[in-house]
C-alpha cells in the first residue's frame, strides 16, 4: 500500500477523522473570522461607490460568496454523495449529509440578499429570473436531502438515500452557474474570471476575494464540526466513541 492509499484509509477513519477536525476546526473558525472582517472592512469601507449603483452595489460582498459557495457547497456534497454510494465509506456519508444544512443556510442568504439588492436596482423583491429560479430550486433540494435524511430511522440507509437525490440535483448546478448566458435574464453576468481580467474593479475585487476565503473556511470548519457530531452519534456503541464523549464531558 503506498503512501497516498495509506493516508486515504488513515484519515477515513472515524477515530482519527475526529481527533484531527477536532484540532483543526478552531483554526479554520478563527481564520473565517480575521478573513472575513478584512475583506468586509475593505468593501464596506475602503472600497469607494459604485459609479451607477452607488453604495447600494456592498452587498454584493456578503450576496456574491455565499452565492459562490451554495454553488461549491452543492458540489462537495454531491462528490461525497457518489464516494458514499459506491464504496459505502461511512465517512462520506457523514460529510455529505453535513453539507447539506451548511448549503442551505447560505443559499437562503444569497437568496435573501438578492431580494434586498434586487429591490432598489429591479424595482422588485423578487422575479422569475432563471438565475433567481434555479437558486431557489437549489434550497428545496438542500432542503429535500436534509428532510429525507431525517425521514428515514436507519442513519446509513438514509445518508444512502439522501445522497442519491443529492447526485440526481447536481445537474442545477450548472444551470445555476450559467443561466445568465444560456437566458436572456435581469441578472447580471460574471465580473469576476478565473481566466483573464475581471471587470470589476481591484479595489472592489481583493475585499471580495477575501469574504470568499473566509466562507470557505467557515464551510470547512462548521463541516468538521458537524461531522464529528455525527460521528458520536453513529458510532456511540464503540469503545473511542464513549472515551471521547467522557472526555468532552469531563469525566474520567
Amino acid at each position: 500500500m503506498n503512501k497516498l492509499t495509506l493516508w486515504f484509509h488513515t484519515l477515513g477513519s472515524p477515530p482519527y477523522f475526529h481527533r484531527l477536525a477536532g484540532r483543526l476546526a478552531p483554526w479554520l473558525f478563527a481564520g473565517a473570522v480575521l478573513f472575513a472582517a478584512a475583506g468586509l472592512y475593505g468593501g464596506l469601507v475602503v472600497a469607494p461607490p459604485d459609479y451607477q449603483q452607488s453604495d447600494a452595489y456592498r452587498i454584493i460582498f456578503v450576496h456574491v460568496p455565499s452565492a459562490w459557495m451554495s454553488l461549491f457547497i452543492y458540489f462537495v456534497m454531491a462528490v461525497n454523495a457518489f464516494i458514499a454510494l459506491v464504496w459505502r465509506i461511512k465517512l462520506a456519508e457523514v460529510l455529505a449529509m453535513a453539507c447539506a444544512p451548511i448549503g442551505a443556510a447560505f443559499t437562503v442568504i444569497t437568496l435573501a440578499t438578492g431580494a434586498i439588492w434586487g429591490k432598489p436596482m429591479w424595482g422588485t423583491w423578487w422575479t422569475w429570473d432563471a438565475r433567481l429560479t434555479s437558486e431557489l430550486v437549489l434550497l428545496f433540494l438542500y432542503l429535500g436531502v436534509i428532510g429525507l435524511y431525517q425521514a428515514i430511522e436507519d442513519r446509513r440507509q438514509a445518508a444512502r438515500a439522501a445522497a442519491f437525490l443529492a447526485l440526481i440535483g447536481i445537474v442545477n448546478v450548472p444551470i445555476v452557474h450559467f443561466s445568465v448566458k444560456w437566458w436572456n435574464t435581469l441578472h447580471q453576468g460574471s465580473t469576476v474570471r478565473l481566466l483573464g481580467p475581471s471587470a470589476i474593479d481591484a479595489s472592489m475585487l481583493w475585499p471580495l476575494l477575501l469574504v470568499a476565503l473566509a466562507t470557505k473556511l467557515w464551510f470547512v470548519a462548521s463541516l468538521l464540526v458537524r461531522a464529528r457530531v455525527e460521528l458520536l452519534a453513529l458510532e456511540g456503541g464503540k469503545e473511542w466513541a464513549r472515551a471521547e464523549a467522557q472526555r468532552a464531558e469531563g469525566t474520567p
